[in-house]
Parts: C-alpha cells; structure tokens; sequence
C-alpha cells in the first residue's frame, strides 16, 4: 500500500511539473513576465507562512542562515524564474522545460568545487558534454528557424538552470539544518522581491493588467499546484521512495511538458530540437541514474557493515 501510495504521488508530481510550463505560456499571453513570476510566489509564500505558523517552526537566527535563504533565493527564485518567464516569451512550453532540465549537468560541475564527495568523473564529465552538445543543437535549430529572439530566449532559460542549479548546490552545502518550509519560503521572499522590483517599473501596475480568466487561472495553477503543493509533494516523495525514482521526476517533466505544448497549444518539434532534446535527455539520464545508482550502493554497503 505504501508503495503504491509513493507511485501514485511520483506520477501526481511528474504531472504537475510537467504541467507548469503550459500554464506559464497560457499567462504570458495577458501578463508580463516578471511581475506574473512574483504575483505567483507572493501567493505561495503566503500559503507557506501559514503553514509555517501553524506548525510552530522556529524561524533562522543566525546571520549566515538569513545570507543563504538571500543569496540562494535571489538564484532560484528571482534569476532563475525571471528568466524563466521572460524566455518563454519566445520559446515553445515545451522547448522550456527541456532546456530547464540541464539544472543536474551545471549541478554537478558546481557541485565539484563546493561538495567534496561529489568531485566530477570521466563518466559524469561525459553525461555533462551530451547534455551542453544538445542544447547547442536546439540553438542552432531555434536560430534558423525562430531567430534571434528565440535564441535569446534560449540563453536566458539556460542561464537560469544556471543559477538554479548553484543556489542547490549552496543550499546542500549550508543549508541541511534548514526545515523545507522555511526554506522554500526564506527563498520565495528574497526572489518575489528582485521580481517585483525588476517588474513593476519596467511593466506597470499590476491592477492594470489584463487579467482575463485564464490568466487568473494560470497564476492559480502555479501558486497553489505548481508550488506549494507540488513542494509538499516533492518533500514526503523524498523521505518514501528510493533515491533512484525520485530523481528520474527531473526526466519525465519534459516529456509531460512537450506533450502538453504539442496538444494544447499546437506547438511543432522540429527534428533537430527533437535530436538536441534527445542529446539533452540521454546526457540528464546518464548523470542521473549514475548519481542514484552509487547513493543506493553507498547505502547497501552500509547497511550490510552494520548487519
């Protein structure tokens, strides 16, 4: 029972996430990007603080805590979701999400300076070189095809896995102590605030927006599902279900992505994005499974030293 329980929430989040880039190209066509990022996670934090309150935590104390929820949420939440947003602009849904999924590869390049357990091999530095090679076939597919803007949409959604992927490897080097909660929301604070700064100057008040149904449904969507419930899920996921599976969300979120797109929106994978995207997966899938594969190892080996 628990095992299908576990299975049933690992395909309830894949789905969500996969789902989530829809719903951001369904409300860049009423809403601009930045200030549409950070009215999305002043409604999240909002639902986080409450549930924050009533489970009683402890907010941080220390100096060093406070600079990692700022430094890390600027990363995550202001640049990499800013990014998000504004490239999706110019890019198919699903093109985003495949792009997003280089996050593992740049991981395991920062993580080699900061993570001393975690230093790069020939194997790993392999799954990395596919991955950058897919992503430079997409380019040169969305150049001929979609030009500059695309391209530069392109650029901004692989700066922002950048960004995503140094703020996780900081959070796992300092941040362990951190309760998820007050984590996700320390780091929704600091990011909503880059958003809407950077956002109401540059786009307006958001009042004067051109909030139409479905734009109120998207921000929904990705308030509630995509965030906070999709954090929650993600967290109990992590503490009931092997390492190996839950790692494989981050390659099957793609896949839901560019169904969706190609479904709900009608939007066309030409073959040379389907080979980079291809390159992309297999290079994602390659770090992935060989990162699982030695935890589970790791912790045989430990748990047959203890018997």
């Amino acid at each position: 029972m628990g095992n299908m329980k576990a299975r049933l929430v690992w395909l309830v989040l894949c789905g969500i996430w996969g789902s989530t880039w829809l719903f951001i190209k369904l409300g860049l066509a009423d809403l601009p990007p930045f200030t549409f990022a950070g009215i999305r996670f002043v409604i999240a934090f909002a639902i986080i603080f409450i549930l924050i309150r009533i489970r009683r935590l402890p907010l941080p104390r220390a100096r060093a805590d406070w600079t990692l929820l700022a430094v890390s949420g600027i990363l995550s939440f202001g640049f990499n979701y800013g990014l998000v947003f504004w490239g999706e602009q110019y890019v198919t849904s699903g093109l985003a999400s495949l792009l997003q999924a280089t996050i593992p590869a740049f991981g395991l390049v920062f993580a080699h300076f900061h993570l001393p357990g975690e230093r790069l091999s020939w194997s790993r530095i392999g799954g990395v070189v596919l991955g950058v090679c897919g992503v430079g076939v997409v380019f040169s597919n969305q150049l001929a095809i979609a030009g500059r803007q695309a391209v530069l949409g392109c650029v901004a959604l692989v700066f922002g896995s950048m960004c995503a992927a140094y703020s996780n490897v900081l959070v796992k080097t300092y941040g362990k102590k951190l309760d998820p909660a007050i984590l996700a929301g320390g780091q929704m604070v600091f990011g909503l605030l880059l958003l809407l700064g950077v956002g109401i100057p540059l786009e307006g008040n958001p009042l004067l927006f051109h909030w139409t149904p479905m734009a109120l449904i998207a921000l929904c969507y990705l308030a509630i599902v995509g965030s906070v419930i999709a954090f929650l899920l993600y967290y109990w996921l992590v503490l009931n279900i092997e390492v190996t599976k839950s790692m494989l969300t981050s390659l099957v979120t793609p896949v839901v992505a560019v169904l969706l797109g190609m479904i709900v929106l009608n939007e066309e994978i030409g073959w040379r994005t389907l080979i980079g995207g291809a390159m992309i997966m297999a290079g994602i899938s390659f770090i992935v499974l060989r990162k699982a594969t030695k935890k589970v190892l790791a912790a045989d080996e430990t748990q047959i030293s203890a018997d």
